[in-house]
């Protein structure tokens, strides 16, 4: 049974959300100030991690490394510079 789990954080003044699909093939959909930037795909529990950019001057590469299992899906938002910050789940 497929299921969604939502994920979102502000970083460097930008919304960052993140959408995990879970079931046999999982799909994660990272969107950037509301606009989708970034699409992967997994099997099963397996992480994948979805290289996007903030759109500052210049451009500043991100990534959010979605987690879907074991367990509760989790994800994590890393940027230069900075400590890996997780995501808050959000309830749709």
């Amino acid at each position: 049974m497929r299921r969604r789990h939502h994920f979102h954080i502000e970083h460097a003044g930008h919304s960052v959300s993140a959408t995990i699909e879970t079931g046999h093939r999982v799909e994660v959909e990272i969107l950037v100030d509301g606009k989708e930037t970034g699409h992967g795909t997994t099997h099963h529990d397996r992480p994948v991690t979805v290289q996007v950019e903030l759109p500052t001057e210049p451009p500043t590469p991100v990534s959010v490394r979605a987690t879907p299992g074991p367990g509760v899906p989790r994800c994590v938002l890393e940027a230069p510079d900075a400590v890996p910050q997780v995501m808050s789940p959000r309830i749709y």
